[in-house]
C-alpha cells in the first residue's frame, strides 16, 4: 500500500514537472513552436515517458492549472467554520489569488497562467484544456461545499451544483479578465480583487445554500 502511494506521488511530481516545463517553453517560445518532443527533453525524460502522461502538448499544462483550481477549493473547505459560503468563497479568493509579499512563485505561476489564457484565445486545443480544468474544478468545489453545508443530497442537490457553478464562473471571470489585460497580480485590478468582485455581484445565487 505504502509503495502504491508513493509511485503515485512520484507520477504526480513527474506530471507537475513536465507542465511547468511546458509552460515555461510555452511563454518562453510560443505554443506553435514548441513539440512534445521539446517538453520531454527540457524536463528530463523521454518523448514516451510524456505521450504515457499526455496525449498532445497543450494537456501538458493540465497538472499546472488543477493545482491552482485544489488551492482555491481547498481553501473554500479550510475556511473558518463561522463565515457563510459566500463569505468562505471571498475569503479563499483572496488567500490563492494574491501572491503574498515576495512570493515569487506564486507570481511566476499567475503570470503563466495570464500568458497561457492569451494563447488558448487562438487555440482551441488549449482552450479546451481551460474549459476542462474549470469544469472538474467546479465538481470538486461541489463536494467542497456538500460536505460545508451538509445538505442531505450533497454534491447531487441543485442548490449546490448551482453554488458551485457560480462561483467557478465567477472566479473564472476574473481571472480572465485579468489576464486579458496588463494590471499586476497585486492590487485593485488584480485576480484577487476582481474575484471577490464577482463573487460579491453573485452573492444572491451564492446564498442559495
Amino acid at each position: 500500500m505504502q509503495g502504491g502511494s508513493l509511485t503515485e506521488r512520484r507520477k504526480a511530481a513527474t506530471r507537475l514537472d513536465i507542465a511547468r516545463t511546458a509552460a515555461a517553453l510555452f511563454v518562453e517560445h510560443g505554443l506553435r513552436s514548441t513539440r512534445a518532443e521539446d517538453i520531454a527533453r527540457a524536463a528530463g525524460v523521454a518523448p514516451r515517458t510524456f505521450y504515457r502522461y499526455f496525449a498532445t502538448k497543450e494537456e501538458a499544462i493540465t497538472p499546472l492549472l488543477a493545482v491552482g483550481a485544489r488551492q482555491w477549493v481547498e481553501a473554500v473547505r479550510d475556511a473558518p467554520d463561522t463565515l457563510s459560503v459566500p463569505d468562505a468563497l471571498r475569503h479563499a479568493a483572496g488567500r490563492t489569488l494574491a501572491p503574498a509579499p515576495g512570493d515569487t512563485t506564486a507570481s511566476e505561476s499567475l503570470e503563466w497562467v495570464r500568458s497561457l489564457l492569451r494563447m488558448a484565445a487562438d487555440s482551441p486545443a488549449l482552450q479546451s484544456v481551460w474549459n476542462d480544468a474549470c469544469h472538474d474544478a467546479d465538481a470538486t468545489l461541489a463536494a467542497v461545499l456538500a460536505a460545508r453545508t451538509g445538505l442531505p443530497d450533497g454534491a447531487d442537490s441543485l442548490e449546490i451544483r448551482l453554488t458551485a457553478g457560480v462561483a467557478g464562473a465567477a472566479v473564472r471571470a476574473a481571472v480572465e479578465t485579468w489576464a486579458a489585460g496588463d494590471a499586476p497580480a497585486t492590487g485593485p485590478e488584480g485576480p484577487a480583487a476582481l474575484a471577490e468582485r464577482c463573487l460579491t455581484s453573485a452573492e444572491g445565487a451564492l446564498g442559495s445554500v
